[in-house]
């Protein structure tokens, strides 16, 4: 079973914007990834005070929260599309608009260690659903917002998303974020 979640998704498994996070992301299983990155994500997150957490680099940008909480969102979002084109339902499912949904979502009322705590929960549950899928499941594909994309590649655009937004973090926020640890080549 491990064999099967360490292969990478070819280019023509997903749209090509997320080949930016695809190439993120180490070589290995995906599920123990996905395990050990969330833990250099939310590990220097915690030492933040709250003025930081509700810190945003620019005007109209996201504050750090409301990226903690984005990426709860955009992960549910992959899941969701990974368990249904898993389980062979071949209907063809929406886009997601982050720019909506992250006002919709009033991070900044929340604390930080609760959006950690349920970035913590969501990848726990994400964990679950990929560790479990039976081999045929990881090259099922879909339609999700216009464009066909597999099991396998939400599983690692899923990853290679919060790397993505670690690198942020670092380079805009101005947090430590481990780079080193859990990337792959850009």
């Amino acid at each position: 079973m491990q064999a099967v979640r360490s292969v990478r998704p070819a280019r023509g498994e997903y749209d090509e914007y997320y080949d930016k996070y695809v190439r993120r992301v180490p070589d290995g299983d995906i599920t123990e990834t996905l395990v050990r990155q969330v833990v250099a994500t939310i590990d220097p997150l915690r030492a933040l005070d709250d003025a930081r957490a509700n810190h945003a680099y620019a005007p109209g940008k996201w504050t750090v929260k409301e990226v903690i909480g984005h990426l709860c969102d955009a992960e549910r979002v992959f899941t969701h599309r990974a368990l249904r084109f898993g389980r062979g339902d071949a209907t063809p499912l929406p886009g997601f608009d982050e720019n909506a949904y992250v006002p919709a979502g009033q991070f900044g009322e929340r604390t930080l260690n609760d959006l950690l705590d349920e970035l913590l929960s969501v990848r726990a549950a994400t964990v679950a659903l990929f560790r479990h899928l039976p081999p045929a499941a990881w090259t099922r594909t879909g339609t999700a917002n216009g464009v066909e994309v597999s099991v396998r590649a939400l599983a690692w655009i899923s990853a290679g998303h919060e790397l993505h937004h670690r690198a942020l973090l670092e380079e805009r926020y101005g947090i430590p974020m481990q780079l080193g640890s859990m990337a792959g080549p850009v």
